[in-house]
């Protein structure tokens, strides 16, 4: 069991469902700022030097920057982003999805706050940092799809609604295009890229067995489940029963049950019959 099985056994309960309907649904209220209010766009952004001052709001109000300003843009990301965000959701559960986004954004804050001391530092002076460059939550949003990339390397979605592609295909485009981003950006850029891809490396680095995450795993287990649901429910509301003597644990609360994975099927035994009893071939 590893730090995030623990934090979720603890802590699970507190997860947020749906977050991708959240972000991307902070998205639109960003557009609509920017072309409504885009006044109030500047007393929202990620800005270190005003935090300090005391406007904290903007610890998390940046989030409702958007990726992308233009609407069709942004509605092909939404609608993309939909599916991903809730499909991984769905197969890591609201706990780990919740601490991969927010561990997304943590990092993002602590990176830029980082970038403010070392520039004060070098030059003596505050230097705003949205005069270089609008901190948003678009790497954020990519490590989502890395994430998903990294779970279903090969299923196809269509891009654009017109071509096939396999997601282990785009997410080597989308590496190649941060890496280019990364160089050729200005450094506000090259924090929130560093800050996602960080937060995806050691994501997955903590958890090492993505395999039971995998479509195979989780098929496999739901395949188990539907076989031995059967075996599972008793009367009085016995979960387990033994196979040969009919014994539950509602007769017996120190009797143990185990499955014997020599017999065909779902076959549950207690202590006495598990070593004793006769293979169902």
């Amino acid at each position: 069991m590893n730090w995030l099985d623990k934090l979720e056994r603890k802590f699970g309960r507190y997860a947020i469902s749906n977050l991708t309907v959240y972000l991307l649904a902070g998205y639109v209220i960003g557009e609509a700022i920017i072309y409504l209010m885009p006044d109030l766009l500047g007393w929202i952004v990620l800005e270190p030097a005003l935090i300090l001052r005391g406007q904290v709001w903007r610890i998390i109000s940046w989030v409702l920057v958007p990726p992308t300003t233009r609407p069709i843009s942004l509605l092909f990301l939404i609608l993309l982003y939909y599916s991903l965000g809730t499909a991984l959701e769905r197969t890591w559960g609201a706990f780990r999805y919740n601490i991969y986004i927010f561990s997304g954004i943590l990092f993002t804050v602590v990176a830029v706050f980082a970038l403010y001391g070392i520039l004060y530092a070098i030059y003596g002076m505050e230097l705003p940092l949205s005069a270089v460059g609008l901190v948003s939550t678009n790497y954020i949003t990519m490590s989502i799809f890395l994430a998903f990339a990294a779970i279903y390397p090969d299923m196809e979605v269509m891009l654009y609604f017109i071509l096939p592609i396999k997601m282990k295909w785009m997410a080597l485009v989308y590496v190649v295009m941060a890496l280019y981003y990364f160089i050729t950006g200005g450094i506000v850029n090259r924090v929130a890229i560093a800050a996602s891809l960080l937060n995806f490396v050691i994501f997955f680095l903590s958890s090492r067995n993505i395999r039971r995450f995998g479509p195979r795993e989780q098929a496999r287990k739901a395949r188990f489940k539907r076989q031995s649901r059967p075996h599972m429910t008793y009367a009085n509301g016995a979960r387990h029963r033994c196979a040969v003597c009919g014994r539950t644990e509602l007769d017996d609360p120190n009797l143990e049950f185990r499955f014997c994975s020599k017999c065909k099927g779902n076959y549950e035994y207690c202590q006495d019959h598990l070593f004793t009893h006769e293979h169902v071939k």
